[in-house]
């Protein structure tokens, strides 16, 4: 059961957003978040008119080009490296004929790794034993608006552990893979572990980089997040992504750090 939806597909490669995508730097703007979830959307679907080649998205990477206005958009997938044991995708996001967004994303060949699998096993609280915090009361917009967010602590400036999930489909009217749908909640780490208020300082990410070592599984998105800022305007917000059985994954997020234009 969903309570809605972030967008409404217009034909093949064009999507409308919702009043759930709206920005929490302006609400006129998309949210990336969804957006993300968005555009590997768009790749699963690209990979689907296709023989299934038994490759997994490993890599995510975003590079944010320009202002994601709260408006219909267009998603252009292409393969740039064809392979039977790796492969590069690229996905354009066009708004009103112009490139706001350029993904491009590794699959590699799913094999059998158990006799060798390891690293960090550490798991977060179960969002089930946890109460629900009101970020919509520190960020608007609808897409803040839209979330299920869980603390695992409380949150320090630049430190936050939290589990994510929504209600909300991600397309109307059409499934989206667990991927798609984990994906769609990640960008949220720079909104978590806030350094200064934002009220005071803006620091919206420029992109998205998310590296994978196990597709995630279930309803939850888990950010263990820390957010730095330098001396020189730049700012890193770096997360350890987890599922509801451990780690999956990272994510990066170039900051640009600046006062609010009222200061």
């Amino acid at each position: 059961m969903t309570d809605g939806s972030y967008y409404e597909r217009i034909d093949e490669h064009r999507y409308k957003p919702t009043v759930h995508v709206g920005g929490a730097w302006d609400p006129d703007e998309q949210h990336f978040s969804p957006l993300g979830g968005l555009i590997v959307h768009a790749m699963d679907r690209h990979l689907a008119a296709r023989p299934d080649s038994g490759l997994v998205l490993s890599r995510i990477s975003h590079d944010i080009l320009g202002r994601p206005a709260l408006d219909e958009c267009e998603i252009r997938v292409e393969t740039l490296r064809p392979g039977r044991t790796i492969e590069l995708l690229e996905a354009v996001v066009l708004i009103a004929g112009r490139p706001v967004v350029r993904t491009r994303a590794w699959l590699l060949a799913a094999l059998d790794t158990t006799a060798v699998e390891g690293g960090p096993e550490d798991r977060l609280t179960p969002p089930e034993a946890l109460d629900p915090w009101s970020m919509h009361l520190a960020w608007p917009g609808g897409y803040v608006a839209s979330l299920d967010v869980r603390q695992v602590a409380p949150p320090r400036p630049g430190r936050a552990t939290a589990w994510l999930s929504t209600r909300l489909a991600l397309v109307a009217d059409e499934p989206s893979s667990p991927l798609a749908s984990y994906v769609t909640l990640v960008d949220t780490a720079n909104g978590i572990a806030v350094r200064q208020p934002p009220t005071a300082w803006m620091f919206p990410n420029v992109d998205l980089t998310i590296h994978l070592h196990r597709q995630p599984e279930g309803d939850w998105t888990g950010l263990d997040t820390t957010v730095t800022f330098g001396p020189t305007g730049q700012g890193l917000t770096s997360s350890v992504l987890h599922d509801i059985h451990g780690p999956v994954g990272t994510a990066q997020q170039m900051l640009t750090v600046r006062p609010q234009r009222s200061l």
